[in-house]
Parts: C-alpha cells; sequence; structure tokens
C-alpha cells in the first residue's frame, strides 16, 4: 500500500477527499444549469455568485487555516467537512435566492476545512514523499468527483429530478468525514534550531512563498469556475454533453495530479508550476474560446478542457508542495490558509469579471483568462528561481 499512497493517514485523507468531492463536484456541475437553464437566471448573476463563493470563501479559509495551528487541524477538518452538505438541499429551496445562498454555505465550510486537510497530509508523509503525498492527495480527490460525474450522467439521462440529484451527494459526503475521523495524524511539532543557515534559508524560503502566493492570487483571476465550460458547452448541445466535460477535467485532473507528483523531481517543481500549471491552463482557456467564436466541432471544447484539466492537476500538486516546503509547520496550516485565501481573492474578481464577459461574448472571457494565466506563469517564474528546495 505504502508504495501507491505513502502511509495509511495519507490514504485516510485522500479518501476523505475522494468522497467529498463525489458529493460536492458534482452540484458543482450541476448547478450552472440548474442556476441558468432551469431557473432561468442571467449569466452575469451566476457570476456574481461565483465571486461571492471564492471572495467570502478567502476568509473562511484563513481562519479555519489559524483555527486549525491554535486548537486542532483535524477537529477543524471534521467540523468544516460535516457542515459541506448543506449545499445538497439546495435543489429543494429551488429558489434564486436561497439556492445559491445554500450553495454558498456548503461551499465556505468547504474553505474551512481545506488548510486544516492539508497540513495533515503535510504532517503525515515526510519531505521525500511530500509531493507525491499532494499528487495522492489530489489524483482521490478529483478521481471522486469524476465518479460523481458519472453517476450524475447516468441519472440526468434517466431523468431524475434535479432536487432529488443534489440530495444523493450527502451519502459521500457523510463517508468523507468518518475518514478524516479514521485518521491519526501526530500533529505534535518540534521546535527547529535556530542557526544562522536556517535563518538564510528561512528569509529566501519566505520570499518565494510569497511570490507563490502573488501568482496564485494572480492566477485566481484567470482561474474561472468550470460552470463557464459546462454552460458553454450545453448551451451549444445538451446537458449531459456540457456536463461530460467536467467528466474529462476531472479524469486528466485527477491523472495529472498522481503523476506529476511521482516524476518532477524535488528542484524543478517551481519551474513546472508555471509551464505546465499556469501557462497551460491559459492555453486551454483560449483552446475553449477559439471553438465558442469559431462554432468548431465540440471536440475542440473538450481538447481545451483536458489541457485545463491536466494544468489544474500541476498546479494543485506543486502549489501545496511549495508552501509545505517553504513554511515553518507549526504554522503549516495558517500558511494553507494563506494559499486557499490568495487564491480565492483572485477568484473573487475573475468570476466577477469572466461573468460580465460571458454576458456580452464568452470568447472576451476565455481571452482574459488566457492573458492572465500567462502573466502568473511569468511570475512565479521570477521568484521560484530563489527557491531553497535542497
Amino acid at each position: 500500500m505504502e508504495k501507491w499512497f505513502v502511509n495509511k493517514n495519507v490514504l485516510y485523507l485522500s479518501l476523505s477527499a475522494f468522497f467529498a468531492d463525489a458529493g460536492y463536484q458534482t452540484v458543482i456541475a450541476l448547478f450552472p444549469i440548474f442556476l441558468v437553464l432551469f431557473l432561468k437566471a442571467p449569466v452575469y448573476y451566476l457570476g456574481i455568485i461565483y465571486a461571492l463563493q471564492y471572495g467570502i470563501g478567502a476568509i473562511f479559509a484563513y481562519v479555519g487555516g489559524v483555527l486549525a495551528d491554535r486548537y486542532s487541524k483535524k477537529k477543524v477538518a471534521i467540523i468544516g467537512n460535516s457542515l459541506i452538505p448543506i449545499l445538497s438541499f439546495l435543489g429543494i429551496a429551488s429558489s434564486l435566492l436561497l439556492s445559491p445562498l445554500l450553495f454558498l454555505f456548503g461551499w465556505w465550510a468547504r474553505d474551512s476545512r481545506s488548510p486544516a486537510r492539508r497540513a495533515l497530509v503535510a504532517l503525515a508523509s515526510d519531505e521525500k514523499h511530500r509531493k507525491k503525498a499532494f499528487g495522492v492527495l489530489h489524483a482521490l480527490d478529483l478521481g471522486g468527483g469524476a465518479v460523481g460525474i458519472v453517476y450524475l450522467i447516468i441519472l440526468l439521462y434517466f431523468g431524475v429530478e434535479y432536487s432529488i440529484l443534489f440530495l444523493i451527494t450527502i451519502i459521500p459526503l457523510i463517508i468523507s468525514t468518518l475518514f478524516i475521523v479514521k485518521s491519526n495524524v501526530n500533529e505534535k511539532i518540534k521546535a527547529a534550531l535556530k542557526t544562522k543557515a536556517n535563518t538564510r534559508k528561512l528569509a529566501i524560503n519566505r520570499e518565494t512563498m510569497f511570490g507563490v502566493l502573488i501568482a496564485t492570487s494572480l492566477f485566481g483571476f484567470s482561474y474561472y469556475s468550470l460552470g463557464y465550460p459546462i454552460l458553454t458547452i450545453a448551451q451549444s448541445s445538451n446537458d449531459v454533453f456540457g456536463v461530460f466535460s467536467y467528466l474529462i477535467f476531472l479524469l486528466i485532473s485527477a491523472f495529472a495530479g498522481y503523476y506529476l507528483g511521482s516524476r518532477i523531481s524535488k528542484m524543478r517543481i517551481v519551474s513546472s508550476l508555471s509551464l505546465l500549471g499556469y501557462a497551460l491552463a491559459g492555453i486551454g482557456s483560449l483552446l475553449i474560446g477559439i471553438f465558442y467564436i469559431f462554432s468548431l466541432n465540440i471536440t475542440v471544447a473538450y481538447l481545451g478542457v483536458l489541457v485545463l484539466g491536466f494544468a489544474v492537476g500541476a498546479i494543485e500538486t506543486f502549489e501545496p508542495t511549495i508552501i509545505s516546503f517553504t513554511s515553518a509547520k507549526e504554522k503549516s496550516a495558517k500558511s494553507f490558509g494563506y494559499l486557499s485565501s490568495s487564491r480565492s481573492i483572485g477568484l473573487f474578481t475573475g468570476n466577477l469579471l469572466m461573468g460580465i464577459l460571458y454576458f456580452f461574448s464568452p470568447f472576451y472571457s476565455y481571452v482574459y483568462a488566457f492573458l492572465v494565466s500567462m502573466a502568473a506563469a511569468l511570475i512565479v517564474y521570477i521568484f521560484g528561481r530563489k527557491l531553497a528546495l535542497k
């Protein structure tokens, strides 16, 4: 088992991620279709909801990280994870006001537990296997999402009502929390000796960490919710084809996370984050925009989603790995809170702008995402040259 999953605690935490995504990723895939095509909300309203989702989520992520370091990472992870099922009731509400609120509260609970869970994974793995641990976490994370999309497509095909589809997601979300309960990670940390070499290394690492956080925030301005491509494809064909694009995204992202986490060397993490992560994400967005503006075959849109999925797999593996190497262990959850918050700050504005630009033309929104992703790739490459991961 350790050959594939590092150790049992990494496995338990990764399985928790698997079942969590098998629940809420299904909601994420169906929500834009439910809101825009079923409840008849304008697309810019979706953009506002996504902006609130990530913008206020930044506060929950930061607070969750601080509380996890101060009290208990495991307890914060359990409490936050157990509140995610709130979003499963949005279909019953079937309201332009209450449905988004339930979606948002469930997502914010998810944000509050993410830094704690990442910190537990970092503590459960030694530095030698850290990349692989986060790769496994991401692979099972989105692998669970892929399972969720498969059962969603099947149930959509058989005409199951939206309210029932949302409620079904409660089951894997409860199982997810039970796996966090089952994990047993030692949270006690020995203080590091303060030598001149360690102090200098910490200063270099801190500079790199802030560089990565800045780039993460900037990338957030381009990292829109996958609800937009789902909506673009659904409007060009039908609901099932739109949701299927999300399955492609999740599968390739899960593969990329595990593969890159196992293969990329420690000294190539930063350049890989820049090129295989941010830059590729920009190319994926551009492909989706080209699909729309030229009314090309749907395979072009799927190719764009595939490229975007691979890029996100790289990003979600390398970003937390870098943060784990460049932050003090006793403040690891807070540092992961910074990571989630910096991404969310960008996502707040990014999704708001995406919604506005999408209202005029989806092509404008995807070109915008391409340009900002390329800028993020350049920034993280420049800051990463001083990274001390030896």
